[in-house]
C-alpha cells in the first residue's frame, strides 16, 4: 500500500518564509552556490507549478522541464503568487491518485510515489536554504524530516552517485547526536552551519 505524505506543513513553512523576504536581500547569497535569493525564489515558484502538475498528471504548457532559477523571471506579485502555488501543490498531493501510476516532473518520468517524496524534499531543503539565506528561523516536524531523510539516504548510496551528482553536492558529515535537521541538510550536500556572512557571492552551481 502506498504511503501518502502530507506536504502541507512543509509547504506552509516555506510559503511563510517567501512572504517575509525583503527586497534588499534578493541579490544575496544562498546555500545553493549558483543561486541568489531571487534566483532561489524563482526556482521554488517553478517547482511548485511543476510538482502540482506531476500530482494531477496534467501536462504543462511547453512540456515538463526542470524549474529554472533566474531572478529576472521572478515578476511582480511573487510574495502572493509563490505561496499560493506552493499550497496548491501540497493540496494536489492530498489526492491518493497522485501517488499512483507514472508521472513526469522536471522532464523525468517517475512513479507517482517517488515524485511526491521528491516534491517534499524540494520544499524542505529549499525552505531551509531560504531561511538561512534570509536569516529567518526554520523548523520542521520529525515525520517530515524522517521522510526526507529516507529519500536522501537512498540517494547517497554508491549506486546512485551519478544521478545524485546532478541534484546534490557531496554529503556533508555531521557529528553523532546532531539534530535531525542538520543530518538531513548534510545529506543534501549543505553545511548545517552555513550563514550569509560567511558565504561567497553566487557562482558556479554545485
Amino acid at each position: 500500500m502506498t504511503t501518502i505524505i502530507d506536504l502541507e506543513p512543509a509547504a506552509r513553512r516555506i510559503a511563510d518564509l517567501v512572504r517575509a523576504v525583503p527586497d534588499d536581500l534578493l541579490a544575496g547569497p544562498t546555500p545553493c552556490p549558483a543561486y541568489s535569493v531571487g534566483d532561489l525564489l524563482e526556482h521554488v515558484g517553478g517547482l511548485a507549478i511543476a510538482f502540482r502538475a506531476a500530482a494531477t498528471k496534467q501536462p504543462l504548457p511547453g512540456g515538463s522541464r526542470p524549474p529554472s532559477g533566474d531572478a529576472a523571471r521572478l515578476g511582480d506579485g511573487w510574495r502572493g503568487r509563490i505561496p499560493g502555488d506552493l499550497l496548491a501543490m501540497a493540496e494536489a498531493w492530498r489526492e491518493p491518485d497522485a501517488w499512483t501510476g507514472l508521472t513526469k516532473a522536471g522532464g523525468i518520468d517517475l512513479p507517482g510515489a517517488v515524485a511526491g517524496v521528491v516534491a517534499l524534499d524540494e520544499i524542505v531543503i529549499h525552505g531551509w536554504d531560504l531561511a538561512m539565506a534570509t536569516e529567518q528561523p526554520y523548523r520542521c516536524d520529525q515525520p517530515t524530516l524522517e521522510a526526507v531523510r529516507g529519500f536522501l539516504e537512498r540517494s547517497a548510496r554508491p549506486d546512485q552517485q551519478q544521478a545524485r551528482s546532478a541534484i546534490f553536492g557531496p554529503v556533508v558529515g555531521v557529528p553523532d547526536g546532531a539534530p535531525l535537521l542538520d543530518l538531513v541538510v548534510g545529506l543534501a550536500g549543505r553545511e548545517p552551519s552555513w550563514a550569509p556572512a560567511r558565504a561567497a557571492a553566487p557562482g558556479a552551481r554545485g
